[in-house]
């Protein structure tokens, strides 16, 4: 109590915790996404973090990589890890089985959490694929929202009205991110 005073009196904050649960809802809005729209998944995705320089991180992270082998003996998906020129750090899953994929990328993120890096976790990404172009459907761990991003060929660009049409289409089967400022373009995302 007496902390929460003096964060508040000081304009202190306490970082988001992360809210996970709203991603299974990709795995319900699947159907929907590979025949209406009609997207086909890629076969990765990633989580995008921000390393940690600790010593429990350290830690940690060995504990991952098993938690990670784990998961790929039962569902055959393989784990890199890439670090990206923003300075944030890649878990990217490859894994031929959608389901398989969100739920390695919920474990993982899950194990973030409950180790207590809960608040380095910024995004899960999700790659598909329509008529040659890529679609991402990108999780937003502090607002708990998808949203799509459409990039299109060339210096960073993106197609705005396919974005839209994706809300549309999918608002009712996922938690799309109502703020279109909170899009944010993951250029150059390693899934």
């Amino acid at each position: 109590m007496v902390r929460e005073f003096f964060d508040a009196l000081l304009g202190r904050s306490k970082p988001i915790p992360p809210k996970m649960d709203q991603l299974f809802a990709l795995s319900t809005a699947y159907i929907t996404l590979t025949t209406e729209l009609p997207l086909r998944p890629g076969e990765r995705a990633g989580v995008c973090f921000r390393p940690l320089a600790s010593a429990a991180f350290d830690k940690l992270k060995p504990d991952l990589e098993r938690l990670l082998e784990l998961s790929a003996r039962e569902t055959g998906s393989q784990t890199e890890w890439q670090d990206d020129g923003y300075g944030f750090r890649w878990a990217v899953i490859s894994d031929p089985d959608f389901e398989d994929l969100v739920a390695t990328i919920h474990v993982f993120s899950q194990t973030l959490h409950d180790e207590g890096f809960g608040e380095a976790l910024l995004a899960a990404v999700f790659k598909f694929v329509a008529d040659g172009r890529t679609v991402y459907w990108v999780y937003n761990y502090k607002r708990g929202s998808f949203y799509p991003f459409a990039p299109l060929p060339g210096d960073r660009r993106r197609d705005n009205a396919y974005e839209l049409r994706l809300r549309s289409a999918m608002e009712k089967e996922l938690p799309v991110e109502p703020d279109l400022e909170r899009w944010y373009p993951l250029w150059g995302a390693p899934v």
